[in-house]
């Protein structure tokens, strides 16, 4: 990250064209640990990462706006970068620099994101949406597998039910009848049944980042795993 003088030596140096008013923006957000120490030690990292965008053609300005301090014993930082043209601009974030800096900063913020997701297990934890890129806003692997376990058993057991008592689908070929199967089971659990698991175990699944109690971990699991045996107990019976 840049100092403020750094910062207004960018802003002063963009003015000296015209052209530099039309550029590509990219916003990040940082969850630093509060306390003076890990301020310090992200600003150093991002220092590096600042200068390490100054090497690429098409750099403009970089701005980071005063931290927000949260209840939850975090500090988010939101950086502005500006470079010429979108084309300038990918060609830094899909850089290999700008990736070792990254990994170098896992160790200096607890998680990040410019955009929030659509695709895979942690969409369904999520209400943002958007592009791809994140680190550690979802909720922990286990947490995820566990909720998403939970949603998928009885759509499946329900959906073979259904289907087998209607007799659909059932002289189809195997690799047919899989592949509509599983469209209908991801169209139920994306906007039927996750967001509806995601609510009721919105106290357990909470991002990594976030700390949360051996008691409250231990609810969860114990809710899901309750749930799954009287669901078992259910499908045997009525199979």
């Amino acid at each position: 990250m840049t100092s403020s003088s750094e910062s207004v030596q960018d802003s002063q140096d963009s003015q000296n064209s015209p052209e530099d008013h039309f550029y590509s923006t990219f916003i990040v957000e940082y969850i630093v640990p509060q306390g003076p120490e890990a301020e310090a030690v992200f600003r150093r990292w991002y220092d590096q990462m600042v200068e390490g965008a100054r090497q690429f053609e098409g750099y403009t300005r970089a701005d980071l706006c005063p931290p927000l301090e949260c209840d939850d014993g975090v500090v988010k930082w939101y950086s502005i970068v500006h470079f010429s043209t979108p084309q300038e601009l990918n060609h830094w974030l899909k850089s290999s620099d700008r990736a070792d800096l990254l990994e170098q900063g896992h160790d200096t913020f607890l998680a990040y994101r410019y955009k929030s997701f659509t695709t895979g297990l942690e969409g369904w934890f999520s209400n943002h949406t958007g592009g791809a890129e994140q680190h550690s806003l979802g909720p922990p692997p286990w947490k995820q597998v566990l909720a998403v376990v939970l949603g998928l058993y009885p759509t499946l057991m329900i959906q073979g039910m259904v289907f087998s008592a209607l007799g659909i689908m059932q002289a189809w070929p195997m690799a047919t009848s899989l592949v509509i199967n599983n469209l209908i089971t991801s169209s139920i659990l994306t906007w039927a049944i996750m967001p509806r698991v995601s609510r009721f175990l919105s106290f357990w699944l909470r991002p990594a980042y976030r700390l949360t109690t051996l008691q409250t971990n231990l609810i969860g699991a114990g809710l899901v795993f309750a749930a799954l045996g009287f669901m078992a107990s259910v499908f045997n019976y009525l199979t």
